[in-house]
């Protein structure tokens, strides 16, 4: 049996520093492998997720430590290795409609570092998709649906499908089955006119 994890709440950033300190390719991947980590991992084990040196992932993490978005963890036994894990593995960004200047377009690059991470990963998956399993090309999805809601209906779909995802995040699954592989769910849902 499984035990259950502790509930971890989403942390909201609205601070400009914070959000142009994630809105670099190599923080955004590093963040995203500790966040679906336990126990953490080190600047060589991140380097391997960001493509870069570990000298150069040391000092994206020491940045990410600045603002409070990871901590070192505690060791493995061998006092020379730091290992280092996310404050927390969920967070989301929001300046409101009535932000400064600053953080309107610290948002924007956020969120623009994050679309060209977004389309990359489809961009490579097309480029290899004729070699990947029959089972695997045909489960993966990419769609575009106009859908006609009110935003009360919006903000429903958008938990439910958060709540259909939960249960599939990495960090959540602790003895997965077989053939699991990382999948990049993105969602988007937006006005359009």
């Amino acid at each position: 049996m499984t035990e259950a994890r502790p509930e971890q709440r989403r942390v909201t950033i609205s601070d400009p520093q914070v959000m142009r300190a994630l809105a670099h390719p190599a923080r955004m991947a590093i963040m995203e492998h500790l966040g679906t980590l336990e126990g953490g991992a080190t600047a060589t084990e991140c380097a391997e997720i960001a493509g870069l040196s570990p000298s150069a992932t040391s000092y994206h993490l020491r940045e990410l430590a600045k603002f409070g978005l990871i901590r070192q963890a505690p060791g493995r036994g061998d006092a020379r290795e730091r290992v280092w894990q996310a404050v927390n593995p969920s967070f989301h960004v929001e300046v409101g409609p009535d932000a400064d200047p600053e953080a309107r377009a610290a948002e924007a690059a956020l969120v623009e570092a994050h679309l060209v991470r977004d389309a990359q990963r489809v961009r490579d998956w097309l480029r290899k998709a004729p070699d990947e399993p029959q089972e695997w090309y045909e489960a993966t999805w990419l769609s575009d649906s106009v859908l006609l809601v009110t935003a009360e209906e919006l903000t429903g779909l958008n938990q439910a499908i958060q709540a259909l995802m939960e249960p599939y995040r990495r960090r959540n699954r602790t003895d997965p089955p077989a053939g699991v592989r990382p999948v990049a769910a993105q969602y988007r849902a937006m006005p359009i006119d």
